[in-house]
């Protein structure tokens, strides 16, 4: 009898577990409204233009939510899955030179962000993220870094 109902135990674990792992991947975009957020045009910016903005960063939040925690973690804490966004400066603030790293922080890491976003990774074939031009608009692109910023690693 033990032995049966280990079996049911273990059996039901493990379709559980498949659905969440196989739903990992099986992400519908979802829009994000961006009309609260000052419209910031057709050129892509290569700096995030909603730093420390708290209405971006509560867009960012919701946006982040529905488009990246499924594979990112809820509040940008990764579950091992993908890589953890509250380290995206980690290169930068192990550099000496204080205006080196600020402009590494800003430039470099900004614009890996939104490239990454817009492109996706894509590794030997293997789509680790998908790409969402044409899904995110700039303005929710920047609303989410702006979000990721207020999650560093501590």
């Amino acid at each position: 009898m033990f032995v049966r109902k280990y079996l049911v135990a273990s059996a039901a674990t493990l379709a559980l577990v498949s659905g969440v792992v196989m739903a990992h991947g099986d992400v519908t975009p979802q829009a994000v409204d961006v009309t609260s957020l000052k419209p910031l045009g057709d050129d892509m910016r290569d700096s995030n233009p909603y730093k420390g903005d708290k209405e971006a960063i509560r867009v960012g939040s919701s946006a982040y939510n529905q488009n990246c925690a499924r594979c990112h973690g809820l509040e940008a804490i990764s579950g091992g899955i993908s890589p953890d966004l509250r380290k995206l400066n980690d290169v930068c603030t192990t550099l000496a030179n204080k205006k080196a790293r600020d402009a590494c922080e800003v430039e470099e890491v900004d614009t890996y962000f939104r490239n990454t976003v817009l492109g996706g990774r894509v590794r030997n074939g293997n789509v680790y993220m998908p790409p969402f031009a044409g899904i995110l608009s700039q303005e929710a692109i920047w609303a989410i870094k702006s979000y990721v910023e207020t999650r560093k690693f501590e």
